[in-house]
This record gives C-alpha cells, structure tokens and sequence, in this order.
C-alpha cells in the first residue's frame, strides 16, 4: 500500500471513529404546497421575535421571499433582510450578513434560496455567535459553541444543502473553496415547498437536478457503509431518472417538483452520513477559479469520474442500472456499469446540459489538479485521484 493510500485509510478510520462518538442527526421537514407557511408558523411558535433572513438580491426582486414568508406578517416577528449573497459565498459576505445580525440582535437565521443562500446563512450563524474567524473552521467538528437556530426554505432541488451539516464558502483573493461542516450546522427545520419552485428557469433546473444525483451516486458508491446512505441515495436516484426531465420540460409541473424538492433532499440526508467524492474534488476547483454553478460543474465532472472508478464501483454502479432500468438482471457487472454511466450521460443530454465548458484553462491545469488531488483524500471515494486522472478529465471537460 503506497503511503498515500494509506493515509487515505487512516483519515477514513478516525473519520468513523468521531462519527461514533456522536448523536444522530434529527432531522424535521414541512413538505409539499404550503409548506413554507407552516415552517414560518413554527418559528412563530418558537417565540423569536427577530429573525435575519438570508437570501440574494433577485429572489427578492421577484417577489419570492415575500411570498415564502407571507406566514410572519403580523406575527411581531420581526425580519431583518440581508440580500448579500452571491454564488459561490465568499466570507467577505459571511462577515456582512454577521454584522447585521449582531447589530440588530438577531435570534435566529432564516434562509431561503439556493446552496449558496443557505450555506452562507449557516456560516453567518456560527460567526454571529463567536469571535473566531470562520476561516479556521474549515474541516470537520470545529465550530465547537452553540450556534443559533437555523431555519431554511430551499428555491431550487440540488445542493441538498437544507439536509446536511456542511457549507462551502470561497475565499474571495485565492477563490479557493473551503469545507466546514460540523453537526451545530444542520438546520433546525425547513420547507420543501413546490410553490416557490413552479417556473424555475429550465437551465437552472437541469444543473441543479444533477447536483442533486451527483450527490447520490457519490453516497452510494463511497466506500464507508454508514446509517442510511444507501437507501437515501437510492431514493434520490431513482426520483432524479423519473422526474427531472419533465421538471425541465415544464416549470410548473407540480409533481415533478415535489419530487425533484425530495430526491434533492434525500441525497443531502445521504451525504451527510458519508460526504461526498471525487466529483466534488474537482467540481469545487473549476467552480471556485471560473465561477461556474456548482451543479452545472458536477454535470461536467460526474460521467468521467464514474468511468475512473468504474470497476472499483462496478457493483454499486450495477445495482443503480438496475435501479433506474438502464439494464436488466443477468447482465454482467462491468455491462451494467457501464449503462448507468451511458444512462448518466444521456440524461444530462436530455436536460440540456453541455459535456465541456470554455471558461476552464489550460494554463490552470496543474493549479486545479493540485487542489482536486489534495482534496479528494478526504472523501470515503472507491478509488484515490490521481493527477494525471485529473488532468485528462479537465482536458475533456474543456471546451
């Protein structure tokens, strides 16, 4: 074993050892139409009476957060607005949502939008209530103090966010991407409301659909068989195949919402049991450099990285076959691997997603191929990148 792959095992085992030493995680959802009311009548119930709602400038302009929190007006809870978040959260947005909310004396977070919205709200959250620079808690179990409660009604079906304990925030100089997760993050409750997701661009629904399975497929292959990873990510999987093309094909399909709001959800529930993998590793450097959607830069990962593992994952990647009816039983292992990989692809054709984007250089290469390599080896993945893996797979997903 060569002394990176050991390491590799070594970080895993004491990754399993402290997630022993902890609690499950609970987790409480309001689902379906109407959904977001009912979790604005619990906060209500709570007795916060000043709330710091955490967004972006356009779901405010559209009239979305108005209408996700309609519940609160004349409730005296009192909401204070930061509309400060961009994609890809920066701490320099993180410190400007934190000022606001110890200024006003804010009780607890409310967040409603994307990944990025909620990411930043959980950061905002935990910095309101420390001195520490978030930049030190960067890796696992390192917001240690209790943090105030965090409340979340997700825009979009993809980063899962509204389920997990992590957030990804960039630096905004080095544009580098950094991970903190830590059980005080995972949010108190949320609404998975379908009402706030009816005519959801196309494009923003494809990319987000397949962060979503990107998600799944990486819980489901990892090599760390924890709690229910499994049987969620499965769920996700199977939801994602029936019902993201008709999600993208017609805004307001009701049904499809609901399901694409689930199966997002499911697979956030599944990764936070196992973390995800070696799409993340290079899909996190090519969004942080060039500002790529995070989902739109796991649809340009995702089918390489699974041909990378694909006879480590062989029989994960069959039983998805399967799964999603790419194949049929008694077919070989390897030939149904390879369906789901063909299966993959052709649904982010089918979503109107593109194979290679023209914003990536080649003179970043090796920058990129150094962070992926770096990061990657904390990820329960089946098989360790290695840089030239890496290299070829930015090669291929260039325009």
């Amino acid at each position: 074993m060569s002394l990176r792959k050991f390491k590799h095992a070594f970080t895993l085992f004491l990754m399993k050892s402290l997630a022993g030493l902890g609690g499950s995680p609970a987790y409480m959802a309001y689902t379906g139409s109407g959904s977001a009311a009912e979790l604005c009548r619990h906060i209500t119930r709570t007795g916060v009476r000043k709330l710091l709602l955490v967004t972006d400038k356009p779901l405010r302009d559209l009239g979305i957060v108005d209408q996700a929190t309609a519940a609160l007006a004349d409730t005296g809870v009192e909401i204070v607005i930061f509309d400060g978040v961009e994609p890809n959260p920066t701490y320099d947005q993180v410190a400007a949502g934190r000022k606001l909310m110890v200024e006003h004396g804010c009780e607890a977070v409310l967040a409603i939008g994307g990944g990025s919205s909620i990411d930043a709200a959980k950061i905002i959250a935990a910095s309101a209530s420390s001195d520490e620079d978030p930049k030190t808690w960067v890796g696992f179990g390192k917001v240690k103090h209790e943090v105030p409660k965090l409340y979340v009604i997700p825009t979009t079906s993809g980063t899962g966010s509204e389920a997990t304990m992590g957030a990804v925030i960039s630096d905004s100089e080095s544009r580098e991407k950094g991970v903190i997760s830590g059980s005080s993050l995972l949010p108190t409750a949320v609404a998975l409301d379908s009402d706030l997701m009816l005519g959801m661009p196309a494009p923003i629904t494809a990319a987000t659909g397949i962060d979503a399975l990107t998600h799944a497929i990486e819980a489901y292959i990892c090599v760390w068989d924890r709690g229910t990873r499994k049987e969620h990510a499965a769920m996700a999987t199977r939801l994602i195949f029936r019902h993201l093309r008709d999600a993208v094909a017609d805004g307001s399909n009701r049904e499809a919402r609901d399901a694409m709001a689930m199966a997002a959800y499911y697979a956030g529930i599944a990764i936070n049991q196992v973390n995800v993998g070696n799409v993340h590793a290079i899909a996190h450097q090519i969004g942080g450099k060039y500002g790529i959607p995070h989902g739109l830069a796991n649809a340009l990962v995702l089918p390489h990285v699974l041909e990378f593992c694909r006879a480590e994952s062989g029989e994960a990647l069959a039983e998805l076959a399967l799964l999603v009816e790419a194949g049929s039983a008694g077919e070989s292992t390897d030939a149904l691997a390879g369906k789901f990989i063909a299966a993959v692809v052709q649904l982010r054709a089918d979503v109107g997603l593109p194979e290679t984007s023209d914003k990536i250089r080649a003179e970043d290469y090796d920058y990129l191929a150094g962070l992926a390599f770096k990061e990657c080896e904390g990820y329960p993945v089946p098989k360790l990148l290695e840089r030239d893996a890496i290299l070829d797979i930015l090669r291929k997903i260039t325009a």
